[in-house]
Formats: C-alpha cells, sequence, structure tokens
C-alpha cells in the first residue's frame, strides 16, 4: 500500500510591517528542518517548525559571513528556547526572538509566523 502525503490549504505566512505574506504552504516544512522564502524586498526568512507545530520564522543571512544559509542550519533548544545554529560558524541563534545566543551584540530580524 502507498500512503498519500497529507495535504493542506494552510499556508504559512509572515508579518511584514503591517500586513501579512504567503510565503509557503504549511504542509512543505518538516520539524526540524527549515526552508528559505524570498520575501517581497529581495530579503530572504528561515522558515521553521517544529514538533508541536509551531511555527517560527527569521531572516536567512547569517551576520558573520554574509551568507543565506541559517535555513540549512541544525536545530536545537537551549534551556527552553528553540535557536538554529549557523551551517558556517556555529553561531545560535534563538528562533523566536533573533538573538544571537553566542554574542549578545548580534540579532537577526524575527518575524511573526502563522498558519492561516
Amino acid at each position: 500500500m502507498t500512503l498519500a502525503l497529507e495535504t493542506t490549504d494552510l499556508k504559512v505566512r509572515l508579518r511584514l510591517e503591517d500586513d501579512w505574506f504567503t510565503v509557503c504552504d504549511l504542509s512543505t516544512l518538516i520539524p526540524g528542518r527549515g526552508v528559505a522564502a524570498l520575501l517581497p524586498d529581495g530579503r530572504q526568512a528561515a522558515v521553521f517548525t517544529d514538533r508541536a507545530g509551531r511555527l517560527y520564522a527569521i531572516d536567512n543571512r547569517d551576520p558573520f559571513t554574509g551568507a543565506a544559509v541559517l535555513s540549512r542550519g541544525l536545530t536545537g533548544t537551549h534551556r527552553g528556547r528553540p535557536f538554529v545554529a549557523s551551517p558556517l560558524l556555529k553561531q545560535r541563534f534563538d528562533l523566536e526572538s533573533g538573538q544571537c545566543l553566542d554574542d549578545e551584540t548580534v540579532r537577526v530580524t524575527a518575524y511573526e509566523a502563522k498558519a492561516a
């Protein structure tokens, strides 16, 4: 027997200034793995979901290298806070706030995300 992939009409949306922007289908997200989404202004967001179904989105650009790679980073938790570690230099970024956990002077943009 072949199982069909679960499909849904839910879309992942990010708050950009005063409006919501659709970035992908919720069904394309795999817990613990990110996807990169192109935003209208040319920037990229790294979008994640966890096993509990919570959505997170931060800037995809690694501020230490300038490379758009955070969506490819490893996810985990530190003191109960979800983070993604850059695949390049391994700095960890809080997925809720964008704060770098390894350098308090560095932060990336965090976006409010929802499924609608």
